[in-house]
């Protein structure tokens, strides 16, 4: 027998929380003219941005530039979104649009810079995932990973970035660079090739 004060009711239950609304919800809303829904996007998307555009850029003052430019290219032509796309293959399609436009600008003046790559890099391409014995050689590696990166065409170099940074499908970067999937399979294929050539000394067993 339950207890006399006992309920089973929602009033025992802990209060639901309303879940967060997702990007698209968001962007359709300022679309419709809710301003504030784009901070919230900022607060959401500003890091992984500025991280996307600092590895293809490779320079942190044009990266946190062009992630600003980003933001207000949404704003401006916010009434272009179409409800239900995916919002961040839009966002990417802009942001590498205005890295596209800006490398071509400085494109004499470019640099083979990477601060952003990663220092296991070079054991995702290793078969064997050889690792360095020492913290010299580790920084050397580390090196020759960021200048082999940036040293790609730029065609290949954005996809390597889409995929293996941003976790973006195949289907999502052709649409973000404009190319079919299996342009971007090839891509991908080719991009890995010039890196296992370029890094064949730390691959090496």
């Amino acid at each position: 027998m339950r207890p006399p004060h006992a309920s089973t009711g929602p009033a025992d239950s802990p209060a639901s929380v309303a879940p967060e609304p997702s990007d698209e919800a968001l962007m359709a809303a300022l679309a419709a003219g809710d301003l504030p829904a784009l901070d919230v996007l900022m607060l959401r998307w500003q890091r992984p941005l500025h991280a996307f555009l600092h590895r293809h850029l490779l320079n942190e003052a044009d990266a946190l530039d062009l992630a600003q430019e980003t933001f207000v290219r949404l704003y401006r032509h916010r009434e272009n979104y179409r409800p239900g796309a995916r919002f961040t293959t839009w966002m990417f399609q802009i942001a590498l649009n205005l890295a596209r436009d800006h490398a071509r600008k400085r494109e004499r003046r470019r640099t083979d810079s990477l601060e952003a790559a990663p220092a296991s890099a070079v054991a995702g391409l290793a078969a064997a995932g050889a690792t360095p014995d020492t913290a010299a050689r580790r920084s050397e590696e580390v090196a020759a990973v960021r200048a082999a990166i940036a040293a790609l065409p730029e065609e290949l170099r954005e996809v390597l970035v889409l995929f293996e940074y941003e976790d973006r499908t195949h289907a999502e970067i052709a649409e973000i660079i404009g190319a079919t999937p299996k342009a971007v399979e090839t891509r991908l294929y080719r991009a890995r090739d010039k890196l296992r050539a370029a890094l064949a000394r730390w691959l090496k067993s």
